[in-house]
């Protein structure tokens, strides 16, 4: 638990915790009066009312409603041990960290066992525990998520404190709050409840005197609200505030995706969300998980931006473009600097941005301490970066709807951090991702919402598309769960039920492949379905060398793995530039600005897939273009290599072909086989058409005995998984795979030890 220590000054209240002399908290009673007083009080409110709660006057008894509320969740179970408040307060209070659970279970345990030595029965207790609970819940459940921070939250009590607030005050103090008890009678009631005056110090100062007449917060909050300077700086405020992440239920992303309508019925507000995730609940789904809630975005037509690693510099061009002059002080600077902002489309999000841009400079102001000259540079960094970002944010938002923005990575330095906290005081729901608990986030805010969990995952891109997307399997996860994973929704599809598919690339154990080879879709891991979309998980894979150098057997593993949908490609190249293509000589038509004219190409005379069905040609142009976007293939938009992509696409194996049009995207997916046992490398063609098969469904794997780069040479990154299986073998000859038994029995210890 927290200690309590002794001030040098009332600022001592405002320094953070890891930056006091004595590491501690402070719990102080103000009963006197002066203009030093005044000024603290007036940041301490401000304070409060962002990081703590001000309490004026009592606190309300539990009422009916929300007694009955915790007998529904909670039962009326009741014992005075650790284990049980701990295991209570995590269901009550699910947003605590394990940090701060303990230092309140130390602490309501520490408080109750007091009430038993003070001659409190059994019955006695448990009515003060659902007491303290009920407060804690309606009244502080803000503050208790904030406890153990560097931001040290505060509680601000104005009036006579009560037996059971004192001691749920004194409660939260040990759990790490800082807390002044604002008396204007002085200390006469307050003897009444603390006979030792053990549980609070009284402030003593030189000077103090009585409380003015009629003084009171409310009197107070008025005089701040009526501060004429600001309303000047900032002009005709917006109709619109901000509540942030106080509609939130702890979901992460799945709050981030719910509408305004679900997030809260004010009029006077838009519901927005500043979030940051530490780490990943779950790395075998977390990519997936990226991925559907993306989908869902698109699906719902909300604005987003995703922002990955970096908020790239502004440009020279853009910083030139910044109006700016020679200022006298933070507030001039904001109020001119803010005059940039212009958003014509929208007066409301204007005057909103114009707002959220000087609360952020003015605030960063007065806690950083910084020259204006850096000041100033940080607001033309602002104006960049809102510049560039309002109108793929705004574009045709209608308030309360939000849009949002994601960065994945967390924050490199004091710039992208400010910029974010602006962002937070806008209609956008910030979500900063961090799945690598060793990455470095140097945000930090005050109404930032943060979600830990323990693993990590690296990644490095926001998967936008299923192109380049990885998804993993773990090897110790035993075959029949696939099933029931798969099937817990429905289970059962209809023929060619869907139409549209995006496939993702497995990562698996080499010993994976032939247990997937011939597993339909549905069954495989991270196989969905969302909004008539179905995510194939397939594979991509180079197999170098020959396990424990047996030939025999490895031709016949490979046989076993050519099915009767399986193209077997024996030897490199397979489409040579020179092979006929009547295509070629016209795609140069049929690509404007890197996009396909899809009209052009279905009426061109050359165009061979028109007897396929409609969405089975929709299907090939869609992973065309992805192909083409996704500029894997080394020299895309460089030499005209979208050309020789599109002319290979246009023009594959009538096999090929009908094996696509056969491919149902719930049942097995076509496969090829590309075995080079020689030296040579495959073509451009080769490697355009296999990442394409790749992106249509298609389980893509070679075969490489003698472990030499010849796939990789024309890709621009790496796309497939590699498998070092064991020797590699030269100028192994291709047998004839009719003639290659793949029954042959294996002794008891083969079968055991998996090997002779």
């Amino acid at each position: 638990m927290f200690e309590r220590r002794t001030l040098s000054s009332l600022n001592d209240y405002f320094i953070k915790y890891k930056d006091r002399r004595e590491k501690g908290v402070y719990l102080y009673r103000i009963n006197g009066y002066n203009d030093s007083v005044k000024d603290f009080l007036i940041k301490y409110y401000e304070e409060a009312r962002r990081t703590g709660v001000v309490i004026e006057g009592r606190i309300p008894n539990p009422d009916g409603k929300q007694l009955s509320y915790y007998g529904e969740i909670m039962g009326t179970e009741f014992r005075l041990d650790m284990a049980f408040l701990e295991k209570s307060l995590k269901k009550w209070l699910p947003r605590m960290n394990d940090y701060q659970r303990k230092n309140l279970t130390a602490a309501l345990y520490d408080t109750l066992m007091q009430m038993r030595t003070e001659g409190k029965n059994d019955n006695m207790l448990r009515n003060a525990y659902i007491k303290f609970m009920c407060w804690l819940y309606y009244k502080f459940e803000r503050v208790v998520n904030l406890l153990g921070e560097n931001t040290i939250p505060k509680i601000l009590y104005e009036g006579t404190v009560s037996t059971y607030e004192l001691k749920l005050i004194t409660m939260l103090s040990k759990s790490g709050c800082d807390v002044v008890l604002l008396q204007y009678q002085g200390d006469n009631a307050y003897a009444a409840v603390d006979r030792g005056m053990a549980y609070s110090d009284r402030f003593d100062q030189v000077g103090l005197g009585a409380f003015p007449e009629g003084f009171s917060m409310k009197m107070l909050r008025k005089e701040l609200e009526e501060r004429s300077n600001i309303e000047r700086l900032y002009g005709t405020p917006p109709k619109w505030m901000n509540c942030t992440n106080a509609w939130m239920e702890g979901s992460g992303l799945l709050d981030i995706v719910k509408p305004a309508a679900e997030r809260g019925s004010d009029s006077r507000f838009f519901y927005n969300g500043f979030l940051r995730i530490w780490g990943v609940e779950d790395k075998l789904t977390y990519l997936n998980d990226l991925y559907q809630f993306y989908r869902e975005f698109v699906q719902a037509k909300r604005n987003l931006v995703i922002a990955e690693q970096m908020l790239p510099p502004p440009a020279n061009e853009e910083i030139a473009a910044v109006r700016r002059k020679n200022y006298e002080n933070a507030s001039q600077m904001a109020a001119d600097i803010s005059a940039n902002i212009i958003y014509a489309a929208d007066n409301e999000l204007q005057k909103l941005m114009k707002k959220a841009f000087m609360d952020t400079m003015l605030a960063e102001a007065k806690s950083s301490g910084e020259s204006l000259n850096r000041l100033v540079n940080k607001a033309v960094y602002m104006i960049c970066w809102l510049r560039r970002y309002a109108d793929k944010l705004f574009k045709n938002l209608r308030l309360p709807n939000t849009a949002c923005f994601i960065y994945l990575g967390g924050c490199r330095n004091d710039n992208e951090a400010l910029f974010l906290q602006l962002l937070s005081l806008l209609p956008v729901d910030v979500v900063v991702l961090v799945p690598d608990q060793n990455s470095q986030c140097c945000l930090s805010a005050s109404n930032l919402y943060e979600i830990h969990y323990e693993d990590s995952l690296t990644v490095e891109k926001f998967p936008r598309d299923s192109n380049g997307m990885h998804m993993a399997t773990a090897a110790y996860h035993a075959e029949r769960d696939l099933d029931t994973m798969m099937y817990q929704d429905s289970g059962m599809y209809r023929n060619r039920q869907y139409q549209k598919a995006v496939s993702v690339t497995l990562q698996c154990i080499y010993e994976e492949i032939a247990l997937l080879w011939e597993q339909e879709m549905r069954f495989r891991p991270n196989f969905n379905v969302t909004d008539s979309i179905v995510t194939l998980p397939v594979l991509f894979a180079k197999v170098s060398g020959v396990k424990e150098g047996r030939v025999p057997e490895y031709w016949s593993e490979l046989k076993k793995l050519m099915t009767p949908d399986t193209i077997v490609i024996k030897g490199a190249p397979y489409i040579r530039r020179e092979d006929s293509n009547p295509i070629k000589a016209y795609v140069a038509g049929f690509l404007k600005n890197g996009k396909l004219l899809r009209d052009k190409i279905k009426e061109h005379s050359c165009y061979a897939y028109g007897v396929l069905r409609e969405e089975v040609q929709e299907h090939i142009l869609d992973k065309l273009q992805m192909l083409i976007d996704s500029q894997v293939i080394e020299g895309t938009f460089q030499n005209g290599t979208e050309f020789t992509i599109t002319a290979t696409i246009l023009n594959l194996n009538r096999d090929i072909v009908r094996l696509i049009q056969k491919f149902d995207f719930t049942q097995k997916n076509p496969k090829l086989i590309y075995i080079n046992t020689s030296e040579g490398m495959i073509s451009q063609e080769d490697s355009i058409l296999t990442a394409f098969l790749n992106l249509v469904g298609f389980d893509v794997v070679f075969f490489v005995p003698t472990g030499y780069q010849c796939v990789e040479k024309y890709f621009a990154k790496k796309v497939m998984e590699e498998y070092q299986i064991g020797e590699y073998l030269y100028d192994l000859s291709i047998p004839n795979f009719d003639k290659i038994s793949v029954n042959a029995r294996r002794s008891w210890k083969e079968r055991i030890f998996g090997r002779r």
